[in-house]
């Protein structure tokens, strides 16, 4: 199996890992992850509860991906899920 690949700077080849999914019940929603992505793969969501409102952050753009995992390292609760791209 084949995987997109890039380059470092170093000319070290690197597999990036895409976003594909983020766990709800773990999430906080405390937007952090949101705040580091600058390519608007994630958005906000709000599950209304019977006495409160849960906010939690869903891919939603998983196409914009760059592969940097900035999101993950910012995430406390280490709620992301990601895998490389086969060719």
């Amino acid at each position: 199996m084949a995987y997109i690949t890039g380059l470092t700077r170093d000319k070290q080849e690197w597999t990036p890992q895409f976003v594909t999914t983020i766990d709800e019940e773990t999430c906080i929603g405390c937007g952090r992850c949101f705040k580091v992505c600058a390519h608007d793969v994630l958005e906000f969501e709000e599950l209304d509860g019977e006495d409160s409102a849960k906010m939690f952050m869903r891919v939603a753009n998983p196409g914009n991906c760059i592969g940097c995992q900035a999101c993950a390292r910012t995430c406390s609760k280490k709620c992301f899920s990601f895998e490389p791209v086969i060719m």
